[in-house]
């Protein structure tokens, strides 16, 4: 398929992608602090005693925050996990309207968790919540990270199902399953 707002979902997994960059440097430089103390202690020194506080806490935040910006761009590129042992049976004609089908049930679920994101969000800002670790992060700064992960991945389950059932109303015997490596057929 080709999505009209790759580029879009291409600036969230660069968002993942920098998260993901993060979470290496913040990990590097803690255990390189602590190879040096360790050192330092081997040859008789005193410890310097460097550390970055709540490394663990921020590398759980960009965690979540890389898995939920990738969303849109794995799905975009098939990298989503599909089962299509039944499916791949059936005839186009009929498996274009699973495949909507299973999109209306991925997006109504993506929607209803987005909502329930924004509305958490939104309650963090309201009472000023904070991370319970040494940070003190505001919790709607990783929420909303969260929220923007999942509203790429509900336009991009809206992009995929008007395609789809575009397909299904006009031509369904040319349908092709989305994650086939050759999509060219599919637009």
């Amino acid at each position: 398929m080709l999505f009209k707002l790759d580029k879009l979902y291409r600036l969230g997994a660069w968002g993942a992608a920098a998260c993901m960059i993060a979470i290496c440097a913040l990990i590097t430089l803690q255990v390189s602090f602590r190879l040096i103390d360790a050192l330092l202690v081997l040859v008789g020194q005193a410890r310097l005693g460097i550390s970055i506080t709540g490394v663990s806490e921020m590398a759980a935040y960009l965690l979540v925050g890389a898995t939920f910006l990738g969303l849109a761009y794995t799905f975009t590129h098939h990298a989503h996990i599909r089962v299509t042992l039944l499916i791949a049976k059936l005839p186009s004609r009929v498996r274009v309207w699973f495949e909507v089908a299973a999109l209306l049930v991925a997006l109504a679920i993506s929607l209803v968790l987005g909502y329930g994101l924004i509305e958490l969000a939104r309650e963090s800002l309201q009472y000023n919540d904070v991370s319970s670790g040494f940070l003190k992060l505001p919790l709607w700064i990783p929420q909303a990270v969260l929220v923007t992960g999942v509203a790429l991945l509900c336009l991009a389950l809206i992009e995929a199902l008007v395609i789809a059932l575009r397909i299904a109303v006009r031509d369904p015997s040319s349908f092709r399953e989305a994650t086939a490596t050759d999509d060219s057929e599919m637009h």
